[in-house]
């Protein structure tokens, strides 16, 4: 009877997901603040969720991409999202090489600062078979960042006077989150919102070289290289669609579905965390996703005025 509070509690805020009621970052919130306030009932099952939901997530996702269009709308950014991501990448690698951190929760900070937040840590970790507390931490970290980056964004845009294009660039670049970037650049105008939505588009095309990139640099020896099967059935989906294999009214199921299960799947990643767990792990994982961010920032914006 004791565990009746916690079981309804837990089914209300899975039900809020699977219907839309609560977005991304809440469905976090609400796991970490149901992990500390309840014991998870179902935390063996809840990592096992986790590792599939993150897959049918992602695998769905790509039912909402244009690889033709995408790619076409994206030549204007391509060089600086191709050097940003390779750069980022490279210096998250040291980072969390030099700082003795957990490497595994180093790339995912990494990854999502790198290439789009939420979705690439979604599609990275199940790679690179990194636990709930790194995906917890990761995404965390990160949605932290985008809420930052989503007020103060707008503001040194119009300080530094950057057009409407070069601001819709920046934000594809420097903001991780799709849904942040449209944020931001929404309130900036029309066409910074139209760049920066395609950019961005583009830039979640990496996710795929970089989850193979992942797989190789965290094979253990003698462990054989197998392309993940969702990796694969991810690039089929954006095939599908690209190719209008689908009508819209179903894929665009396909995408909404995903993006709830998505939400589900991250108050389930929220639940399985502790204050324990966040001592042990320390302020590193903090430290690292701000150099990240603030480089990628700079760099971008340098390369964009310049």
């Amino acid at each position: 009877m004791k565990k009746m509070p916690a079981i309804l509690i837990y089914c209300l805020i899975v039900f809020a997901a699977l219907f839309g009621i609560i977005n991304s970052p809440t469905a976090l919130v609400l796991g970490f603040a149901f992990s500390i306030c309840f014991k998870n009932p179902f935390k063996l099952y809840s990592h096992k969720a986790i590792n599939y939901l993150l897959k049918v997530s992602v695998i769905g996702l790509g039912f909402g991409m244009f690889i033709k269009e995408t790619l076409e709308t994206g030549k204007a950014g391509f060089s600086l999202t191709f050097f940003s991501i390779i750069l980022t990448i490279s210096l998250g690698l040291l980072l969390s090489k030099t700082m003795k951190m957990d490497l595994k929760l180093g790339h995912l900070i990494t990854s999502g600062t790198s290439i789009c937040g939420g979705s690439a840590i979604a599609a990275i970790s199940p790679v690179i078979k990194a636990n709930g507390k790194s995906i917890s931490i990761a995404l965390g970290i990160v949605f932290l960042l985008n809420s930052i980056a989503l007020l103060i964004f707008p503001s040194i845009g119009h300080l530094l006077h950057l057009s409407q294009e070069q601001f819709g660039l920046w934000c594809a670049i420097a903001i991780h989150d799709t849904s942040s970037v449209v944020g931001a650049a929404m309130g900036y105008g029309e066409e910074a919102l139209k760049i920066a939505t395609t950019v961005k588009l583009s830039r979640t095309l990496w996710i795929i070289p970089v989850s193979l990139f992942s797989m190789f640099l965290f094979k253990t020896k003698g462990e054989k290289i197998k392309i993940p099967y969702f990796i694969l059935l991810f690039i089929i989906a954006i095939m599908i669609n690209s190719y209008h294999l689908l009508p819209v009214s179903i894929t665009s199921v396909l995408v909404s579905g995903s993006k709830r299960l998505l939400v589900l799947t991250l108050f389930l990643v929220g639940s399985t965390i502790s204050i324990t767990d966040l001592k042990a792990t320390g302020i590193k994982p903090v430290f690292l996703a701000l150099i990240l961010w603030i480089f990628i920032s700079v760099f971008s914006l340098l390369y964009i005025t310049h």
